[in-house]
C-alpha cells in the first residue's frame, strides 16, 4: 500500500497527526511518501519518510496574514488565514509538484492536513482516494472549507462538498469533538512505549514537570518574545521543574533573564515529555492538548489565536484545566489578542491550582480513557485500503 501524506506550511502540530498513519503504512510493507512546502523539511526529515519539497508562498506574503490573525475578530481571522494563506496562497503554490508527485508516484490513499488543498484537488480528479486527518474541532475544520471554497472554485468546482463526504480520521474524543463529518472515524494512536527519563536539566530532580509549549507557529510572528517572557515571569521561582520549548523559528538566546528552575529548548518531543510531566500550560493548539489529554495530563491553555481559543474552552468545560486569557475576558470575545505580561499572575496562579488539585488530572484521565478505546490506525488503515 503506498500513502501519501499531504501538509500544509502549518508547522509540527499540522505533519504530527499524520505521521503515526505513514509509520503504520510502513510497518505492514507499505511505501510512504511525506509532500508539503520546503520549511516542513527538517520536520518530516525527523520522521523518517521521504520528503518531496512543493511549492511555498513567499514570506512577504505571508507574514501579513499571520501577523494580523490575533488581533481580527474570530470570523474575520478565519476568512483571512483560510482563504488567503491556505486556500489561495498554499494551494497554488503547491499545485505544481503535488501534481507531479501524485502522477508519478500513484499512491493508494492520499492523508492530508485539513489545511492542505492541493492534494484535494489533484486526488479528486485523477480518482485516488483521499482522507482527510483531523489536526483541529471538527466544526471548525467543517467550516473552514466552505470559508477557503471561493479561492479552491477555481481549481474545481464542488470540491469542498467532496471534502465534506471523503473520510474524516480524528483522534480527537466525541465527548469533547462532536463532528458533523458524515464519514467521521475516531481512532487511537498507538502508544509510543516506555521512554527514558528526560537529561538532568534540573537541580532538583524530584520537582514536578511542568511542560510549556506555544507550538512551532508563534516563533515566526513579532510578538513571540513577548508571550515567552510572559510565560517566564509566571514560572519564575515555581516549586517544580519548567520545561520551555520555542520551537526552531524562534531565537531563545534572545530570552533575557531565564530562571534557575527552568530549562529552554526548541525542540523536544513531546512523547518524551508527557510521560513525566504533571501538567502542561501551552496555547491551546489541538496537537498539544488532545497529546496531553490522551496522556491523562492536564493543562492551562493561554490561547493566542485561531482554535486555540475553542480548545481552551472545552478543557476548562471538561474539568481537565484551566484557561487564562488575555484581561481576564471570556473567550467568547471577538476581540482575541494574546496574553501580555500583566497576565502573568494569572497564569502562575492557574498553574499552580492544576498542580495542587487531583481533579483536574482525574478529568484528564477519564478522557484518557475514553480516547484509548477508540480503533487502532491500522484498523482504519484497512478500511481505507
Amino acid at each position: 500500500m503506498r500513502v501519501l501524506a499531504a501538509c500544509s506550511l502549518g508547522g509540527a502540530g499540522h505533519l504530527r497527526p499524520l505521521v503515526p498513519f505513514l509509520d503504520q503504512a510502513r510497518r505492514g510493507g507499505g511505501e510512504t511518501l511525506v509532500v508539503g512546502p520546503p520549511g516542513l523539511a527538517p520536520l518530516a526529515g525527523a520522521t523518517g519518510h521521504p520528503f518531496l519539497a512543493g511549492g511555498e508562498p513567499a514570506e512577504e506574503l505571508v507574514r501579513p496574514i499571520r501577523e494580523q490573525l490575533p488581533v481580527l475578530p474570530a470570523a474575520e481571522a478565519s476568512v483571512l488565514g483560510e482563504r488567503e494563506l491556505f486556500g489561495r496562497l498554499a494551494t497554488a503554490a503547491m499545485m505544481p509538484a503535488m501534481d507531479r508527485a501524485v502522477r508519478d508516484w500513484r499512491p493508494d490513499v492520499i492523508l492530508r492536513d485539513p489545511c492542505e488543498y492541493a492534494s484535494a484537488v489533484v486526488a479528486a480528479r485523477l480518482g485516488i482516494r483521499f482522507a482527510t486527518v483531523a489536526i483541529s474541532l471538527a466544526r471548525a475544520e467543517w467550516g473552514a472549507a466552505k470559508t477557503a471554497e471561493p479561492a479552491l472554485q477555481a481549481h474545481r468546482d464542488g470540491l469542498v462538498e467532496e471534502l465534506r463526504r471523503s473520510p474524516y480520521l480524528t483522534r480527537f474524543p466525541a465527548a469533547l469533538d462532536p463532528s458533523p463529518f458524515p464519514a467521521t472515524l475516531r481512532y487511537q494512536e498507538a502508544a509510543t512505549g516506555a521512554h527514558g527519563p528526560l537529561p538532568a536539566w534540573w537541580a532538583d530532580a524530584g520537582a514536578p514537570l511542568v511542560y510549556v509549549t506555544f507550538g512551532t507557529v508563534l516563533g515566526r510572528m513579532s510578538f513571540a518574545g513577548d508571550v515567552y517572557r510572559t510565560a517566564l515571569d509566571a514560572v519564575a521561582g515555581l516549586d517544580a521543574r519548567v520545561l520551555l520549548t520555542t520551537g526552531h523559528a524562534f531565537d531563545a538566546s534572545g530570552l533575557p533573564d531565564v530562571p534557575g528552575n527552568v530549562h529552554v529548548e526548541a525542540w523536544v518531543d513531546q512523547a518524551d515529555v508527557l510521560g513525566e510531566a504533571a501538567m502542561v500550560a501551552c496555547h491551546g493548539g489541538s496537537g498539544t492538548v488532545y497529546g496531553a489529554l490522551a496522556a491523562g495530563v492536564p493543562l492551562v491553555v493561554v490561547p493566542v489565536f485561531a482554535d486555540q481559543f475553542a480548545n481552551a474552552v472545552n478543557v476548562a468545560r471538561a474539568g481537565a484545566g484551566i484557561e487564562v486569557v488575555a484581561d481576564g475576558r471570556g473567550a467568547d470575545l471577538d476581540e482575541r489578542r494574546p496574553v501580555g505580561r500583566d497576565s502573568a499572575p494569572r497564569i502562575r496562579q492557574a498553574i499552580e491550582a492544576v498542580l495542587a488539585d487531583g481533579s483536574y488530572r482525574e478529568a484528564a484521565a477519564a478522557i484518557a480513557a475514553d480516547m484509548a478505546a477508540a480503533p487502532t490506525i491500522g484498523t482504519l488503515l484497512e478500511q481505507l485500503g
